[in-house]
């Protein structure tokens, strides 16, 4: 077995390597290793083909064709982004300004961004994105997903799915994201539009299908038409829900077995025992927080504490759009939900990684156990609780995706 530099390859170059002195790997499989994340300590990771084929400690590792040396840094999955909006054109920064000069967020802002994308060409829209998720990348993500919902229109929405399914697996159709200016004074029309001629349009390019269940979007009545048209198209469901307000998000979400419901910033007790009752009862419907949001919109934060209390399975997100939230650092989001909303940092990191998954319905990724994908981010830190111990300081080293490197050096 050789020492191998690995600054400009893959780990899948040779058949099998072994990412060797680890100071804390987490498998997030509690059969492997201590506590909820499955850490292990002086650990070693072996990668086949894309694949992770053994992990344990450095004291029973197996021949491989090549080694890293992790130099005593920890190893992490790697994080799995529910929920983003990257396909889109334009800036809100103005909006920005204004909101931390004391003008309240509403959902309006979405409509600049709606005539910037729809001005925007092809070739724009697929750069901005490709330089988003790149910059996702470098700072340990490794699953993505990309909603449309800045086009509004059948041809529009289309465009946006087709650029954000040369990205990633993990599309979704959010034609109900708001109401657009030409339906203004049609609402119902629109929601006929997005269950017709536009579900039709983008269901071949979409796994998913969303929609923003809020006063000032789509009530209770017409987000179930969505959703369930959308399902009967075979796509799965998610909910944008209790952003803004305590409204009926997650009674919906749950109602129709969609995967996750997102913000839940505004839950009610009933909320939370749904969410926890949900899962009791199989897959569930996850809640996925989106801390950012609430952190560039000066709103409350979600009550994490509440439902991991009451059993609900919690996953963390970053929603990277050009107006609510425009960060796409899930380290960001993992120091906020520490420090804001009262989750360990053994729960934050669980729920960046295999609680996306859980969200996104994956068994292949957001865990470290053998058979899982190889997708591995090596911080420049001993443990994880650097994540939120050193904020806004950057603690990626490398980015590995299915074997490969996609970000920085080991």
């Amino acid at each position: 077995m050789t020492t191998t530099d690995f600054g400009s390859a893959a780990l899948s170059t040779p058949r099998s390597v072994l990412i060797d002195g680890i100071g804390m790997l987490v498998t997030n499989d509690p059969e492997l290793g201590e506590g909820l994340l499955g850490a292990i300590d002086d650990a070693a990771l072996a990668v086949e083909d894309g694949r992770v084929a053994w992990v344990g400690p450095r004291s029973r590792v197996p021949s491989t064709d090549a080694r890293i040396d992790a130099a005593g840094r920890c190893v992490i999955p790697g994080f799995v982004d529910s929920h983003s909006h990257i396909v889109f054109a334009g800036d809100r920064s103005q909006e920005f300004g204004a909101r931390m000069s004391g003008r309240p967020y509403t959902a309006g802002g979405i409509r600049a961004t709606v005539a910037a994308t729809r001005a925007a060409a092809d070739t724009e829209l697929l750069g901005t994105a490709t330089r988003l998720l790149r910059e996702c990348n470098a700072q340990g993500t490794t699953t993505l997903e990309i909603k449309s919902g800045y086009g509004l229109s059948v041809a529009e929405e289309e465009r946006a799915l087709r650029v954000a399914a040369r990205l990633t697996d993990e599309t979704t159709f959010l034609g109900a994201h708001i109401v657009p200016p030409e339906y203004a004074d049609d609402p119902g029309g629109y929601v006929d539009l997005v269950t017709g001629p536009m579900l039709e349009a983008c269901a071949p390019h979409a796994r998913w299908i969303d929609v923003f269940c809020e006063r000032g979007a789509f009530d209770e009545e017409a987000s179930r038409r969505v959703l369930t048209a959308g399902q009967r198209h075979g796509l799965l469901a998610r909910v944008h829900g209790n952003q803004l307000e305590a409204g009926p998000g997650v009674r919906l979400a749950v109602s129709v077995g969609a995967a996750s419901v997102d913000h839940c910033t505004h839950l009610s007790p009933e909320d939370v025992a749904a969410l926890a009752e949900s899962v009791r009862d199989g897959e569930g419907t996850v809640a996925t927080l989106l801390p950012g949001v609430d952190f560039s919109t000066r709103q409350p934060y979600p009550d994490a504490r509440a439902l991991l209390d009451a059993g609900a399975v919690v996953a963390l997100a970053s929603d990277c759009n050009p107006g609510s939230c425009f960060t796409s650092s899930i380290a960001f989001c993992i120091a906020l939900a520490v420090r804001e909303m009262r989750m360990t940092p053994e729960e934050a990191l669980w729920a960046a990684t295999a609680g996306g998954a859980r969200a996104l319905r994956r068994t292949d990724v957001g865990h470290l156990a053998p058979g899982a994908r190889a997708d591995i981010t090596l911080l420049n830190a001993p443990n994880h609780v650097y994540l939120a111990y050193r904020a806004g300081v950057p603690q990626t080293a490398a980015v590995w995706k299915n074997g490969a490197l996609v970000a920085g050096r080991p």
